[in-house]
């Protein structure tokens, strides 16, 4: 049996590389969907000896099947967004006290410990709908600090509880909502970093990052803007603290692949397709090719350049067939 504190005891490549082993051997028998899926692309899981080598499952398959390795009932059961028409993605969690260790262990090695802030939640679209993975996260970060808040539209309210916090504060919000927060009132944030989760969510026209930072640094007299990765078939964050660039903690592990060979692994600092070893995935699959397009670096850090399209795709995708 996997004992996930030792996922975040991971402090080398080593640790990870013999850990992710460990798991995907254990998914690739106790996950039924991950099971197939190896069985049916003629995956040798003996001969696999290297994280290099595994196999990773399209997250589309979060939406049609349960990703699940654990025998428990879930205890909680996360949910994409989707627009009307759209089926959402299920991420049901077995533990969620590895997913409260996993946000807070993440929060702390970039930001510190959550006490020292205040958190302030603009999440309108998240709140209005259940089973958010990321309401999940700032809810419980708003109560670790004991500061903070959840705001829908009543951007007033926000701005003048925020003036009168003397704390370092995090204001965290869906871009929309941050846009039009800056559009409306402009308010220049005194002792505090503005975070961006992504994301139109159909209300506005897609913006470019950096037209979109350069607008709200501008607006709210920031020098940079902070952004959170993260997506509900996910267990683990990534953040970036400036300039688009992210980082992740140790247990997790961003790789690019060939959009037209989906089981080729590029290099770093070449475009393609994003994949993710998230090892607090333990009880769903830990091993995802994410829709999103990036690239990463020598360092370990990465961007997101956007969504694969068709214009990316320009051979055969056996994930996308």
């Amino acid at each position: 049996m996997i004992d996930s504190s030792d996922i975040f005891a991971i402090s080398d490549a080593e640790q990870f590389s013999r850990l992710a082993m460990d798991i995907f051997r254990f998914q690739a028998e106790n996950c039924p969907p991950y099971r197939e899926y190896l069985h049916l692309i003629g995956a040798d899981i003996e001969g696999i000896t290297s994280i290099e080598q595994i196999p990773m499952l399209p997250i589309e398959l979060f939406k049609s099947h349960n990703v699940y390795s654990a025998k428990n009932e879930p205890q909680i059961v996360f949910t994409s967004s989707a627009t009307t028409g759209m089926t959402p993605s299920r991420h049901p969690v077995a533990d969620v006290s590895i997913y409260e260790r996993d946000f807070i262990e993440s929060f702390r090695l970039f930001y510190g410990e959550p006490e020292r802030w205040s958190i302030y939640g603009l999440l309108p679209n998240y709140l209005q709908r259940s089973g958010s993975s990321l309401v999940y996260m700032v809810d419980r970060l708003i109560k670790c600090c004991g500061r903070g808040g959840f705001y829908l539209d009543n951007y007033r309210q926000l701005l003048d509880d925020m003036a009168a916090d003397e704390r370092p504060k995090i204001l965290i919000g869906v871009t929309y909502a941050l846009l039009d927060l800056a559009e409306q009132f402009a308010p220049k944030l005194d002792n505090t970093i503005v975070m961006e989760t992504g994301g139109m969510k159909g209300y506005r026209a897609e913006i470019s990052k950096e037209e979109l930072h350069k607008i709200l640094c501008n607006a709210f007299g920031v020098d940079k803007i902070h952004s959170e990765y993260g997506m509900a078939e996910l267990m683990t964050q990534g953040y970036s603290v400036g300039e688009g660039i992210f980082a992740a903690p140790p247990w997790m592990r961003v790789f690019v692949r060939d959009v037209n060979d989906p089981f080729k692994v590029l290099g770093t600092e070449r475009r393609g397709a994003i994949n993710i070893i998230d090892l607090a995935n333990i009880y769903s699959c830990s091993f995802i090719a994410t829709e999103d397009m990036g690239v990463t670096y020598s360092d370990g850090t990465f961007c997101i350049e956007g969504r694969v399209t068709d214009a990316d795709i320009r051979g055969c995708n056996l994930l996308v067939q």
